[in-house]
């Protein structure tokens, strides 16, 4: 055994199985280690099934979990092989592991999905917030601040790849007449994106976006708190700044604020 401790590339090709096997059984360290890296870069579509009950009987963790991947990724190839057929009709309970696995790792999957996707919003909205901010302070090409000409440019603004569409939603919002009874959708928007604006906003009092300071002052009167999904949101939102490297501002925690749609804080903006 002494010997069979160092097992050249052609030993293990013929003999990989059974030196595990063995190794395990008269506890020889070196040899076993050795099989297991072995076989782990020998893995088939034909083999994993044989593979993965041996990992499972030698107590070779990181084996087993090689030959799952496999098998996961690989399944309807593998569910034509022997060894499979084999493993159905002897090993039920291997079999349930296995598909309990791959249910995990489908879940694994979606959830670093959807993950991803509430990332690339959070990170879209952090961007809507500094690009609001730049329109409201420097004016941009069609929309600017109440005391300020927009500017006379007449290409799209490259700061901000939001600007042309944020702009006019600016200056749908200003001249809807929809937008005071709540019936409609984009002027809704624009709410949200006021509202999210004020909760992260740490200069309320010098801010220029119209309805910050207004907002901040209906939370402090409200007395019902904020809904935990836009506690959550604002969260989110403040973290995509930091990821994005943007300027960094401290969420506040406030009560919701209940606004008058008509209020002359809208007039804030110069079109």
């Amino acid at each position: 055994m002494l010997i069979l401790s160092r097992c050249n590339e052609e030993q293990m090709e013929k003999y990989g199985v059974h030196l595990l096997a063995l190794s395990h059984v008269y506890l020889v360290p070196h040899l076993k280690q050795s099989c297991i890296k072995g076989l782990a870069k020998r893995l088939t579509i034909e083999n994993v099934v044989d593979v993965l009950q041996l990992a499972r009987l030698c107590d070779a963790p990181d084996l087993y979990l090689r030959c799952m991947k496999l098998l996961s990724s690989n399944f309807k190839a593998v569910e034509e092989t022997e060894g499979w057929k084999f493993l159905q009709q002897h090993d039920p309970w291997l079999e349930l592991d296995i598909l309990q696995f791959m249910d995990e790792a489908e879940s694994r999957k979606k959830r670093s999905r959807r993950h991803r996707q509430e990332q690339s919003l959070y990170l879209q909205l952090s961007e809507a917030m500094e690009c609001l901010e730049h329109i409201c302070t420097e004016g941009c090409t069609i929309v600017g601040p109440y005391d300020m000409q927009p500017g006379t440019k007449k290409e799209p603004c490259s700061k901000f790849s939001t600007c042309q569409g944020l702009q006019l939603l600016i200056k749908h919002f200003a001249t809807c007449k929809k937008r005071v009874n709540g019936g409609c959708v984009r002027c809704k928007r624009m709410w949200q994106l006021l509202r999210l604006h004020s909760s992260i906003c740490e200069e309320s009092d010098e801010c220029k976006v119209p309805l910050c300071r207004q907002f901040k002052l209906k939370a402090q009167l409200a007395k019902k708190k904020e809904d935990a999904r836009w506690k959550i949101l604002v969260k989110k939102v403040v973290a995509a700044k930091v990821l994005s490297s943007l300027s960094l501002a401290k969420r506040k925690r406030e009560e919701e604020p209940t606004m008058n749609h008509t209020h002359p804080g809208i007039r804030s903006f110069k079109l």
